[in-house]
């Protein structure tokens, strides 16, 4: 369950915060307004499969802004701190030009620079677009080694800079607090807003905006958990303790969930390297058995929505007589179902972008859909045996091409690898790109 349904609710509800503290400025609105615009107009939008789109702007900004209210009550920070806290997270990740999903901070800082209505709309708030500047660059993550170096650097030639901190060591270590609490606040965001469904996407959405294999998902979303709470502990604890007890209940849950799926995963490792545990692929001929759809469904489901080819229609799929069906099972070919590869000739997708495909139409083409493995299983060999199968069933079918979409780095070792692979066409930001194997 989540705690708000899309941008429009978290934008009200972002709304209702500024109005608690008096702070709900035409100012503060008008730049809440124009960031959701921006994004909307740039393609980062609910929409967008990555995960630095306007739901996690806002997730961050909601999440940042609550507890900043909450220590500013408590005389921890000053309204003003309030302001900065705001602006800073409502801008923290907008970088219109990125060639990844992930922000650079300074392609996000020459942004706001450059951005004139911006300019404007932070001058009449009376807020300093150099402590912004300082404020985001401390979002930068992992905050260690070299990268933390060079940071503190440029943060404290923004305070430097600033009139407002100019010459006041005081206030300089202040704002570097803040942006310490902004760091914070932006990696627990959307965790704390609901149950461990909308957490494991959020997960999902990251490996992929990171190029990641989906075997780290888990466990570096676990490391990324026991790094905050261990290492930064004091930080965590005034952010957490300025949110709702069922919003702190949900984040502690979800990292609580996370942790058991790793150990699952060790399990299945144990099993895997010293118990002898075998992944058979199998081609699957009879697809009426209502426990394999079942199966097969509750797998599916575990896909990042975007990759879910045929969610709407996914049974009758299975079902059709052009549907080529692989399974990926444990111990021999009757054994449990822990993934699947699905596929169809090109023509019978409908999909949400122009692919520039030349064989579109020519019914020469078998589709691919994203690979379904159970959490857990990733890693162990099977998603290319079963790639493999129907690379072979496709061929034996007659068809010439087979297409699909990897993320680009996949797609380029295969490309070294093998033969008879490439490029269709290349997706920015995501690199999730669509490519071709010619049989």
């Amino acid at each position: 369950m989540q705690e708000f349904v899309d941008s429009q609710s978290l934008r009200n509800g972002i709304f209702d915060l500024l109005v608690s503290v008096d702070i709900a400025t035409e100012q503060n609105i008008q730049l809440l307004d124009y960031t959701i615009d921006l994004f909307n107009k740039n393609g980062l939008s609910s929409d967008y499969y990555g995960y630095h789109n306007i739901d996690h702007e806002l997730e961050v900004t909601y999440v940042t802004l609550m507890s900043a209210i909450n220590s500013f009550k408590n005389k921890k920070f000053e309204l003003d701190d309030v302001k900065y806290l705001f602006a800073s997270a409502l801008l923290h990740d907008f970088d219109p030009r990125k060639a990844v999903d992930r922000p650079h901070e300074k392609s996000v800082i020459d942004f706001i620079n450059s951005d004139e209505k911006i300019q404007h709309l932070l001058e009449d708030a009376k807020i300093d677009s150099k402590i912004i500047c300082a404020l985001i660059s401390r979002t930068v993550y992992p905050w260690v080694g070299e990268v933390k170096t060079i940071t503190e650097t440029e943060i404290k030639n923004y305070l430097i800079s600033s009139s407002h901190t100019r010459g006041n060591t005081e206030k300089q270590d202040h704002f570097m607090n803040l942006g310490h609490f902004l760091s914070v606040s932006d990696r627990v965001g959307g965790y704390a807003l609901g149950d461990f469904s909308k957490a494991m996407e959020m997960a999902k959405m990251n490996a992929h905006a990171s190029g990641w294999h989906p075997a780290l998902i888990v466990r570096r979303a676990v490391s990324f958990f026991e790094d905050m709470l261990n290492n930064e502990s004091n930080m965590c604890e005034q952010v957490l303790n300025g949110i709702p007890k069922h919003m702190r209940k949900n984040f502690l849950d979800n990292i609580v969930s996370f942790m058991k799926l790793r150990q699952e995963e060790i399990q299945i490792y144990n099993k895997s390297t010293y118990e002898g545990l075998k992944l058979v692929p199998t081609i699957e001929k009879n697809t009426d058995n209502e426990h394999l759809v079942e199966s097969l469904l509750e797998i599916y489901k575990e896909l990042p929505k975007p990759l879910q080819f045929t969610r709407k229609d996914f049974v009758e799929s299975i079902h059709d007589k052009d549907t080529i069906l692989n399974t990926l099972r444990i111990q021999n070919s009757h054994g449990e179902i822990i993934g699947f590869a699905k596929g169809g000739p090109l023509e019978q997708y409908n999909f949400s972008t122009d692919l520039d495909d030349e064989n579109y139409g020519k019914h020469n083409t078998i589709f691919l859909e994203p690979i379904a493995i159970k959490n857990g299983y990733w890693g162990f060999h099977g998603g290319r045996e079963i790639r493999q199968l129907f690379l072979m069933q496709g061929q034996s079918r007659g068809f010439t091409y087979m297409t699909s979409f990897a993320m680009r780095d996949v797609i380029q070792y295969r490309i070294n690898h093998e033969d008879g692979i490439e490029f269709v066409k290349k997706f920015d930001p995501e690199r999730w790109d669509y490519y071709r194997v010619t049989f």
